[in-house]
């Protein structure tokens, strides 16, 4: 009973949250990824789906035990993948802003789950790709961040935006960004104008 309620738990915290397969789609399609990292996964293993070996970091409870059962999930992305390769999944369940065992990788995944981008850029490859949104912050961080460029955004259609990029991260009436503020309150500001989802490359 517990095998098949695993893949039952993951489908009804998808329609909580929605189904970013096509996201991570798209994106490793773009960028030619073949490895990611995503740190305060929780249970979102949608990038098993479309990306060979994924490292989900989380140290909630609930994420912990759902991993237990990687015979199930393992299966269950092997059933549905899109790719040739044999899926390489990994749950390491501690804290993201510790010490990691991995080695870099192409694409690093931040979604509510905090400052990910500057925690973990070390293990993104020169020239890997940080996917992230700005709901604590941690687009906002990179946007100001030497060893990142900004690429594009995506919108709620998942399709990549790359001009006009001067018009993101500007704040009403041409304030400067607090970043201290913005660390302190892990939230980011109100733009006049925002994305879903924001994506930058590691340049250094």
């Amino acid at each position: 009973m517990k095998n098949r309620n695993t893949i039952e738990e993951y489908y009804e915290y998808r329609d909580k949250i929605g189904n970013r397969t096509e996201l991570y789609r798209i994106v490793a399609k773009r960028y030619g990824v073949t490895s990611a990292l995503y740190p305060g996964s929780h249970i979102d293993i949608a990038p098993s789906l479309v990306i060979p070996k994924v490292i989900y970091v989380d140290n909630f409870k609930g994420a912990v035990n759902f991993f237990k059962d990687m015979e199930m999930i393992k299966k269950y992305i092997t059933e549905n993948k899109e790719y040739e390769k044999p899926c390489d999944i990994v749950f390491m369940g501690q804290d993201y802003t510790g010490e990691l065992d991995v080695k870099p990788v192409d694409l690093i995944i931040s979604q509510y789950a905090g400052f990910v981008g500057q925690a973990t850029k070390k293990y993104l490859n020169t020239g890997g790709i940080l996917l992230c949104n700005d709901s604590h912050g941690d687009a906002t961080l990179s946007r100001f961040d030497d060893d990142f460029e900004f690429l594009g955004v995506m919108g709620k259609n998942n399709r990549i935006m790359d001009t006009k990029l001067d018009d993101y991260f500007v704040l009403p009436r041409s304030k400067n960004v607090d970043l201290v503020k913005v660390k302190e309150k892990m939230k980011g500001p109100k733009y006049k104008l925002t994305a879903e989802n924001y994506l930058f490359r590691k340049i250094k």
